[in-house]
This record gives structure tokens, sequence and C-alpha cells, in this order.
């Protein structure tokens, strides 16, 4: 008792221990604060720009003040720009693109998920002769430049009988998303426990039930990073749309560019910023729904050989 009661003391005497809590205003958080929010102003002021001016009138734009936000608040230019803007002749807006690029979007991003996800599997854990020979050509492909093979992809889906239509977009939007997907799901499965698998199977699990049962229930944060991958290369394609895709199939972008640069009638810039706005809609929503999940995939399968 008397030993607590000098330990006591003593402890009292010397004050707390461990680190001596930093400054709030310290020359290191100064700067850091600083440069953060000098990156926030320059990513966040063009998107303020845009949400402001789609908001005014065109008499209210024409005062020149882009920064000032609206005296009168309209929702004219977005409704115009989903359901009355004129690309040529044709005048309904963004709506049939957008209708378009979810017909593309949805079955290219679960195609490309799915087979990149089992070819990931296979590669981690499922050595046969000539895996790595094999996974180096796969990967090559992700830095082959588009622009080269264009127009053999034209061929290519000429002679399916596909070139001009959505399923052809879908078809190419699947086969360049493998290699970097294929990649990023080898690098997680094979950072999880090796043990779970042996485990497995030992008790008689195969190919197919240690997939379903172990690797896709734990893997989670990877299955988002390659959906949001997906959907924002997907939704925000322009090349591949105007090339092989027809007038009445044109994805979203392509109809935002020919709002955007159309030289017939007066430049309606309130209109311009909501078409932009509607088309980058969703990859913002997706974004910001799976945020945290993107975070935790990225670090856990993108930098592990």
């Amino acid at each position: 008792m008397a030993n607590n009661s000098i330990n006591i003391a003593a402890t009292a005497v010397s004050g707390p221990s461990g680190p001596k809590p930093r400054p709030l205003l310290s020359p290191r958080n100064i700067m850091i604060y600083s440069t953060l929010f000098i990156v926030c102003m320059y990513y966040a002021l063009p998107l303020y720009v845009m949400i402001v001016t789609s908001l005014k009138g065109m008499p209210e734009i024409r005062l020149g003040n882009i920064f000032a936000p609206p005296v009168e608040i309209t929702f004219q230019p977005w409704v115009k720009a989903w359901a009355e803007a004129c690309t040529g002749l044709d005048c309904s807006g963004l709506s049939k693109g957008f209708w378009n690029s979810v017909k593309i979007l949805i079955p290219s991003a679960a195609l490309s998920i799915l087979i990149a996800s089992i070819n990931g599997y296979a590669l981690a854990n499922w050595k046969f002769k000539g895996s790595e020979v094999f996974f180096t050509i796969l990967i090559f492909g992700a830095f082959v430049p588009y622009q080269v093979i264009i127009y053999p992809i034209v061929i290519i889906l000429r002679e399916l009988g596909l070139f001009g239509k959505l399923p052809g977009l879908v078809l190419v939007h699947v086969i360049f998303g493998m290699p970097i997907l294929t990649l990023l799901f080898r690098n997680y499965f094979t950072s999880l426990p090796e043990e779970l698998f042996k485990a497995a199977r030992v008790d008689g699990a195969g190919f197919w039930g240690i997939y379903f049962r172990i690797m896709v229930p734990m893997s989670l944060p990877i299955f988002v990073v390659a959906l949001i991958l997906q959907v924002t290369g997907i939704w925000n394609d322009f090349l591949f749309g105007v090339i092989y895709t027809k007038p009445e199939n044109y994805p979203m972008t392509v109809q935002l560019n020919n709002i955007v640069n159309s030289v017939q009638g007066v430049k309606e810039y309130n209109v311009n910023m909501a078409a932009t706005m509607l088309t980058g809609i969703v990859p913002l929503i997706i974004y910001f729904a799976s945020g945290k999940l993107f975070v935790r995939g990225i670090a856990a399968g993108a930098v592990k050989g």
C-alpha cells in the first residue's frame, strides 16, 4: 500500500508521460492545410461556376460576372438540356443519349468485372502451365494505345455484323477493360490468406465453390474499385462511342459534344453547363456512394505484386 502511494505521488510530481501534443497552428499544419485548401479551390471553383451558370438565365449571364450567384434561380436550362437541346436535326436533348449510355454501361461493366475477377482468381490461386506468360501477354494489352487498333476493331466488328450497334460497343469496352481489371483482381486475391484457399481445398471445395463462397464475399472493396473504374471509363468515353456507333446509338458524351460545339443559333452557356453536369452526375454518384470502399480496395490490391 505504501509503495502504491509512493508511485502515485511520483507520477503526480513528474507529470503526464507520452509525446508532447503539437500546436494546431504549427508551421507544418499551416503548410498542409494551405496546400489542401489551394488544391480544393482549384477543383471546386470550375464546378461552382458550372452550377451557378446552369441556374441563370441568358440575360443575367450576359452581364459578365461568372462568379456571382444567380439573382433568380431557374431550372429551365436543365430541362432544355435534358429534353429539348438540338444536335443537328434531332432536338430530343440528352435523354436519348442517357439511355444509350445506360444500355452500354450495365452489360459492359458487369461482363468485364465478372470475367476479370475469374481471370484474377485463376491466375492467383490456380496456377497452370504457362500462366505467367498468359498474364504477361494480357497485361501488355493495358499499354497498347487505343489509336493503334481502332481500324482493326472496325474491320472485326464489321465482319461480325456489330459495327454501329450497341452490342459491338459493349464488346469493345469489355475487351479493353480486361487487362487492368485482371491485374487488380489478381493482386487482391494474392493478398488474401492462402490458408483459406488451402482449407477450402481440403474440405472438398472446387474452383467455383471457393470463388463464390470465399473469394467473392471477402473481395467487396476490389469489386467496388473495379466498378468505379469501369463506370467512369465507360460512361465518360467519347472516342469509342463516336467511332463504333451510329447517330441513333450515340452515348451521352457524344451528344454532349454535339450540343456544346454546335455552331447554329445563339450560344446558350447555361444549357451547355447544365448538359455537362447531367453527363457527369452518374460517375459522381457512384464514387461518393462508395468512396471509402474504393480507397480500401486500392490500398489492398492495387500495389501488391
